[in-house]
């Protein structure tokens, strides 16, 4: 008989999410160690679901061994993120296709309050909103899609999406309105055009991943 399980993994998630905000958010830089009791003490939780959001993270490279013990934020690695927007192109590609086919008619009347949220983001500076916007676009598309495989897939690379855009996002001083190619996306799914969809998915996914590198290797080699 298996043994129960005594954390909800809600909660450990919740950790996790919150662990990863402060990172992206730049409240806690590469380098910085982990202190387990302290994350524990301002979450209001107990140390193990702390413990197991930390080995979450550890294992998808957000955090790392730090010197002597404990854990440290990991540098972001630049292949890594290459590799990550090049398998996000083609998942994306593939949720907004049977999105456009499956669900055009959800899209149009659900779609624009999404856009406008973002829009709103995006106005208001906020990198915590314009990154919850993005992945509510995104998380709603896949739900169109009907693949229930699609957003168990695509959790790993959003967790590490969220802090390539923190990084980048909190170093602009005129953040990039994403929203256009948005709305172009939104239009291509209401009007039920699979392949547009997938093709400017794709694209969309690919420019992103220009720009995000092209940021983030300026910051790590200087001008």
């Amino acid at each position: 008989m298996m043994k129960t399980l005594e954390t909800a993994p809600s909660l450990v998630e919740q950790v996790r999410d919150a662990i990863l905000a402060e990172i992206a958010s730049g409240k806690l830089l590469p380098g910085a160690r982990i202190i387990q009791e302290q994350i524990a003490q301002e979450l209001g939780v107990s140390r193990q679901p702390v413990q197991q959001a930390l080995v979450v993270l550890r294992n998808l490279g957000v955090l790392r061994d730090a010197p002597g013990r404990g854990l440290q934020v990991a540098p972001l690695d630049l292949q890594h993120v290459r590799d990550m927007y090049d398998v996000r192109a083609v998942l994306e590609g593939l949720a907004f296709r049977k999105a456009a086919e499956r669900n055009a008619k959800e899209a149009a009347a659900r779609g624009p309050a999404l856009i406008r949220a973002g829009r709103k983001a995006v106005a208001k500076g906020s990198v915590a909103d314009m990154i919850a916007a993005d992945m509510a676009f995104h998380d709603f598309v896949y739900e169109l899609s009907e693949n229930p495989l699609v957003g168990p897939a695509m959790d790993t690379h959003w967790t590490n999406t969220q802090r390539v855009m923190g990084e980048v996002l909190m170093r602009d001083e005129k953040p990039r309105d994403i929203w256009d190619q948005h709305e172009e996306l939104l239009q291509a799914l209401a009007a039920g055009d699979g392949e547009r969809a997938e093709a400017l998915a794709r694209r969309h996914i690919q420019q992103a991943a220009d720009f995000m590198i092209e940021r983030l290797r300026k910051e790590t080699t200087g001008p």
